[in-house]
């Protein structure tokens, strides 16, 4: 299989990409190879996306059925924030004060944020090591 390399699409054995029209010649700047697909056709950095969008429930499912680290290193992450935040919410369900009203709503306001921010980065397939998190992700994806 051979892929353009102005564009990256999938040109089989042509001269020139149907897409962009670019010659094939050995004299063509290459570009970054796409980002491999895993034997399931998610690629990583959609698995990494994956394991935030749920919270702590879709970084449990790939920490236990993708074998990639990249991946499970997500997840486990996703694990350790959106649980860790979790647990924090239940505790707080049970202050029946002001305060501890808005402090749920700030954790509430912190956790859409942190939601948002690392599906963007998994996406991106840029890692982002949250403080305490990161280690805790460590240990959980076995690094």
């Amino acid at each position: 299989m051979a892929f353009c390399k102005s564009c990256g699409q999938d040109i089989g054995t042509a001269a020139f990409c149907p897409k962009c029209g670019a010659s094939q010649s050995v004299a063509a700047t290459p570009v970054a190879a796409p980002i491999p697909a895993s034997s399931e056709g998610l690629a990583e950095n959609v698995a990494g996306l994956l394991c935030y969008s749920l919270g702590w429930v879709t970084g449990l499912i790939f920490l236990l059925i993708d074998k990639r680290p990249w991946v499970k290193f997500h997840a486990a992450q996703s694990i350790a924030v959106f649980g860790g935040l979790t647990i924090i919410r239940i505790g707080l369900l049970f202050m029946s004060h002001f305060l501890g009203w808005a402090i749920f709503g700030l954790i509430g306001l912190v956790s859409l944020v942190l939601w948002i921010f690392l599906m963007v980065k998994a996406y991106q397939h840029q890692t982002v090591r949250i403080p305490i998190a990161a280690d805790i992700a460590d240990s959980l994806a076995g690094k």
